[in-house]
């Protein structure tokens, strides 16, 4: 509750609903919508929020697909520039990550790479995932990185189904809130630069909200399951450590609970939420 003052212009102002107070509307000579932020400047990505959030899943758009069009959205709102220049001036103040990059660790495995790693390790759960379910092990085709954002995405992009073991999350479309809460609460932790980290985050910040917004407008039995992704996602993100700066290949021989301690990831717990992404995504019933 606020106070409120009485005076001539305390009934003025009592005369103005509550939510309205403290708007100053700013006068332009632009003929579109023009505002301060980037993001809503785009009508691209107006439009493509106003999808990902209002609708319901159906065969003929399946969520991965969403994701392909922000791609070319965000390349457009990108300065490159100025990323590199950030990139560049936290290496200075962050010796770990400017060690990373300095590695420059880059992998080429193959999905039958990983057929040498017993069941129960992080190779071979991997292995059995991937055969298992017929998926892609490089879904952006394979290019040299000539930036610092390139590199990063492209690890980010190599570990990606790795986290999803590592944190708890299964691998489905519930399961994907853990390893994208994962990086949301990780990701600023090891950078002092916050803008840069919410860069390289913005995937995992516009990717989520499909689950949440989505989830709680049409599929609200299993809003609940959703929260608790999310909490178990945000749990591991604050407890581990630097995981998406580890070389996760060094752990793909040790059993699952092993490679997380060796990783350095804490507080993760598995969980079967198949039944609910399945559901979420229109294709089985609860």
């Amino acid at each position: 509750m606020h106070a409120v003052n009485r005076g001539a212009t305390g009934e003025a102002l009592m005369n103005i609903p509550y939510l309205l107070r403290g708007v100053m509307p700013v006068g332009t000579d632009s003929s579109v919508l023009v505002s301060s932020s980037k993001y809503l400047n785009n009508p691209r990505l107006r439009e493509w929020l106003a999808m990902i959030l209002l609708r319901k899943n159906g065969p003929d758009m399946p969520p991965q697909a969403e994701m392909h069009e922000f791609l070319s959205i965000l390349d457009e709102l990108r300065d490159y520039a100025e990323i590199e220049e950030r990139f560049t001036a936290e290496r200075k103040v962050n010796p770990r990550l400017d060690a990373w990059f300095s590695e420059g660790h880059v992998s080429n495995y193959k999905i039958d790479d990983f057929a040498q790693y017993g069941p129960g390790t992080l190779g071979g759960i991997f292995y059995a995932q991937m055969t298992g379910g017929n998926y892609e092990i490089q879904i952006v085709p394979w290019s040299e990185p000539k930036t610092q954002l390139e590199f990063f995405n492209l690890r980010s992009g190599q570990t990606h189904d790795f986290e999803h073991i590592l944190t708890g999350g299964g691998f489905n479309f519930m399961g994907e809130l853990v390893p994208y809460w994962y990086r949301l609460t990780n990701v600023p932790r090891f950078f002092v630069d916050q803008h840069l980290a919410t860069e390289v985050n913005l995937i995992q910040i516009f990717g989520s909200l499909r689950y949440t917004i989505r989830t709680a407008l049409h599929y609200p039995e299993v809003w609940d399951t959703a929260v608790r992704c999310i909490q178990r996602g945000m749990k591991v993100g604050q407890e581990s450590d630097a995981l998406f700066l580890m070389k996760l290949e060094d752990a793909f021989h040790l059993p699952l609970e092993e490679a997380r301690a060796a990783l350095g990831v804490r507080g993760a717990v598995d969980v079967d939420t198949d039944r609910e992404g399945a559901f979420w995504a229109e294709r089985g019933e609860l």
